[in-house]
């Protein structure tokens, strides 16, 4: 079966390559919007899912379609990407010295004569040191936390930052592998 990752992240393309060696990618194109009157978790997991239910709309051969979101939240506030530079600020400064979750949401759909969907969800926890405002400033410049979850990376330059993490490493780059991974036979056999 025919295997495509709606998401056009280089990381969550590398991490699912340990899973499965040959898919496609085709991001999706959706406004990613969340439903606060849902549970997080909850929520994540229909944002995942509408990204991997737009790719599977444009497809015509049978196919597993795999959608995937992250957010970082703290003290029950939900930071996406920031939408400028004062709020990736904003959100850095917030996350020092105190502990926050990471939450990336999988959605598995499978389309054509037994279609299947399985989503589900992860949850890490991290700890990152305080920036000073001269590193909060340089980390901003370099445009590395622009288009991430919580203004930050672990895998780039803010791992320099990250005291302590509980819970999956690659669920906080933006794909758990290992949830993932537990989820794949009943679609891949």
């Amino acid at each position: 079966m025919q295997v495509v990752l709606a998401s056009a992240s280089p990381r969550r393309h590398e991490l699912l390559k340990a899973l499965v060696p040959h898919f496609t990618v085709i991001p999706s194109h959706i406004d990613e919007v969340l439903d606060p009157a849902l549970p997080v978790g909850t929520r994540i997991e229909r944002l995942a899912l509408e990204k991997a239910q737009s790719v599977a709309n444009t497809l015509t051969e049978p196919t597993l379609v795999i959608g995937a979101d992250t957010v970082v939240c703290i003290h029950d506030e939900i930071l996406g990407k920031p939408q400028d530079e004062a709020d990736a600020d904003r959100m850095l400064t917030q996350l020092g010295n105190c502990w926050h979750e990471v939450i990336t949401a999988i959605a598995l759909l499978q389309t054509g004569p037994n279609p299947k969907i399985q989503t589900a969800h992860a949850v890490s926890r991290v700890y990152m040191r305080a920036m000073t405002p001269a590193e909060r400033k340089a980390y901003i410049a370099s445009g590395e936390p622009m288009d991430k979850a919580g203004a930050y990376a672990i895998q780039g330059q803010a791992g320099a930052y990250i005291e302590t993490i509980e819970g999956s490493y690659e669920n906080i780059v933006g794909l758990p592998v290992q949830l993932l991974a537990e989820h794949l036979p009943a679609f891949l056999g």
